[in-house]
């Protein structure tokens, strides 16, 4: 399994309701891209003081490597991406990404 994280610093001027449709665009894509589970995203609420101005997160799982790679190729996910983008700190300056592969259970 590959677990993809995402972590995002949106803009100051970005509405609520801007980033649930994000969210919404995102999880819209597990109907359309075999081997992907899972999508959670929300803010951050750890009370350390690492997130370095990170203000949102998600998590999406994948069955393996080919359903991420599917995913990262996929045109509904690179409008989704792009719009993420639009709304971030310094578009991609304001995104981290990070994928960790799991062993099956």
């Amino acid at each position: 399994m590959i677990r993809h994280c995402v972590f995002v610093k949106f803009r100051d001027d970005v509405p609520t309701a801007e980033i649930s449709a994000i969210h919404a665009d995102l999880s819209t894509l597990r109907d359309l891209i075999d081997g992907m589970g899972a999508v959670h995203f929300n803010g951050n609420v750890s009370p350390e003081p690492f997130a370095r101005g990170f203000t949102h997160g998600f998590t999406i799982d994948f069955s393996d490597a080919i359903s991420r790679d599917a995913y990262l190729v996929h045109e509904a996910h690179r409008q989704a991406g792009a719009r993420l983008v639009a709304a971030l700190a310094g578009g991609t300056d304001g995104l981290m990404v990070f994928d960790l592969e799991f062993a099956g259970d």
